[in-house]
């Protein structure tokens, strides 16, 4: 097979229907660093940080008995629209699974990266004087999206934007590994450390991600995210495209 080929084969592939591990940790890297760019570049241009549900649900309860109606506001609208960007994932996700369609985890990340894609391009266009509501609508909405399908993808083993379940976990195969047991008769505490190499994976992406956003929001504003829009595009677009060939098959079929 040419080289051309196994690019072929590897992005139907690493978003296509037929999982295995190795591709879920890949998608799922590439995921955790498209995560951490974009809560960056949400915090530093409206401090928000738009992945962090529980922050923005302690604000509002907090702001609710303190006064800041601005503040309520903002965080009942991260927490909705985190939810809705989920559900849409799920309706999206089940649409294409009734289907057959190998594209069914593919389309939402086609969808997350065209919104990624155009908010990259015309958000520092948007002139509207409460134009930060809108930036903390569309990344919430993408960032539930995202941690939907990473969630439905890998059987709920793996989250992309939930650092702190991460780093929970990666507390405990810590303690497992230090934990030295006296007692004959037992078996041993054993960690696991494929489990724990990628969960350290994923938050050093993450946090990887979170320099680069703060960076590139610096020095190019919202434009920094256009590479990585497209870098998702690229790997989200190969089942689609099957799809959309399978179709236009069936269709000429007498």
């Amino acid at each position: 097979m040419t080289v051309l080929g196994r690019v072929r084969r590897y992005l139907l592939t690493v978003a296509g229907p037929v999982r295995s591990p190795a591709h879920n940790v890949q998608l799922a890297a590439l995921l955790a660093l498209n995560a951490g760019v974009l809560n960056s570049v949400g915090f530093v241009a409206v401090s928000v940080y738009t992945s962090h549900m529980t922050g923005l649900t302690a604000s509002v309860a907090d702001h609710l008995v303190l006064g800041g109606s601005a503040v309520v506001l903002t965080g009942l609208l991260g927490i909705a629209t985190f939810m809705a960007g989920a559900a849409a994932c799920a309706l999206l996700f089940n649409w294409g699974r009734r289907r057959g369609l190998r594209g069914r985890y593919a389309n939402v990340l086609v969808l997350e990266a065209l919104l990624v894609l155009l908010f990259g391009l015309l958000a520092e266009e948007f002139a509207w004087r409460h134009r930060d509501l809108v930036f903390v609508a569309v990344l919430c909405f993408t960032m539930g999206m995202q941690n939907a399908i990473i969630t439905k993808i890998s059987g709920a083993q793996i989250r992309t934007t939930h650092v702190t379940g991460m780093i929970t976990d990666i507390g405990i195969e810590l303690g497992k590994l230090a934990y030295f047991s006296r007692t004959p008769g037992l078996p041993p505490v054993v960690p696991d450390l494929g489990k724990l190499g990628v969960l350290a994976l994923l938050v050093g992406l993450f946090f990887g991600g979170g320099i680069l956003g703060a960076l590139g929001y610096l020095e190019f504003g919202f434009a920094t995210l256009v590479p990585l829009a497209l870098v998702l595009l690229a790997a989200a677009a190969a089942p689609l495209a099957a799809d959309v060939r399978r179709h236009r098959r069936s269709v000429k079929l007498p």
